[in-house]
């Protein structure tokens, strides 16, 4: 019995990898999603320069501060710089993630539509659950890998700063948003299930995305135990959590179960679809 279940799991790990690396070989052939890559470091470098040596950015900000204490005479508390900066930049990449999330999630399940492969899935021994995670865990690989040359650039210019900073605020922020993107990822994916439009996947994506992003002008509008509850399902709010460096075991679960609800509802549609065709 227990080596049946062991041989089941391994089966089954051996099928979400094929999937996987079938998903993540489909991404690093894709000049789209170079293009999409090209493109969000090129806006993640503006940004980066903006926000650290802009004419508003925050060591300008620093210098104009101690100056205008200097004039008055009066001790001016000193700005955190790294950690302003990290605040700041973290925030402008998970607003850039709110646009390039949807066009990384929105070819997952309609490619396999237009192709007729999206039937050979859903009656294949491999279950759709397990198609599911193999092709998130393809996606979410390369936006890790779009996220890793920014962290690297950030390590360099902390490693200059006096006093040093823990990277563990730089890192804790990159992992808030990795799984903030992996919940979007996973929504999207299941949207992307429901369609053979990449275009209109995209577009629901975007407005899901939107309305969970913004969804805390609703919860304050409405107030009391309702508004709370609605509050908690902030994109937003849980993330300048992460971003703050302090990771909140709330943030971390409701990033999880979006991951969750999302490959279970693309599980059902998947499954929904194969009903509809026998």
């Amino acid at each position: 019995m227990v080596a049946r279940f062991f041989h089941r799991l391994r089966v089954i790990a051996a099928n979400i990898f094929a999937i996987y690396q079938r998903e993540l070989q489909s991404y690093f052939a894709s000049p789209l999603a170079y293009g999409v890559a090209s493109i969000f470091w090129l806006v993640a470098g503006i940004f980066f320069v903006a926000v650290l040596l802009g004419p508003s950015g925050i060591i300008e900000q620093s210098a104009m501060r101690d100056m205008q204490g200097q004039q008055m005479g009066i001790p001016v508390p000193p700005i955190d710089v790294p950690y302003e900066f990290l605040k700041i930049y973290l925030g402008s990449l998970g607003s850039l993630a709110l646009f390039i999330l949807p066009i990384l999630s929105m070819s997952l399940y309609t490619e396999e539509r237009k192709r007729g492969t999206l039937e050979l899935l859903a009656t294949s021994p491999i279950t759709n659950w397990a198609v599911a995670i193999g092709k998130l865990l393809g996606v979410v690989t390369f936006f890790a890998t779009m996220l890793a040359p920014l962290l690297l650039l950030e390590m360099i210019v902390l490693a200059a700063s006096s006093p040093a900073i823990s990277p563990w605020v730089a890192v804790s922020g990159h992992a808030g948003l990795l799984l903030m993107g992996a919940g979007v990822l996973s929504l999207g994916m299941f949207l992307s299930s429901l369609t053979s439009s990449t275009v209109l996947a995209a577009m629901m994506t975007f407005g899901l995305n939107l309305s969970l992003w913004i969804i805390d002008l609703l919860a304050n509008a409405i107030g009391g135990n309702v508004g709370q509850a609605i509050g908690h399902l902030s994109l937003l709010k849980h993330y300048e959590a992460a971003v703050r460096g302090v990771p909140e075991s709330g943030s971390v679960v409701l990033f999880l179960s979006y991951i969750g609800l999302g490959i279970f509802l693309t599980a059902q549609s998947v499954d929904t679809f194969r009903f509809q065709r026998s």
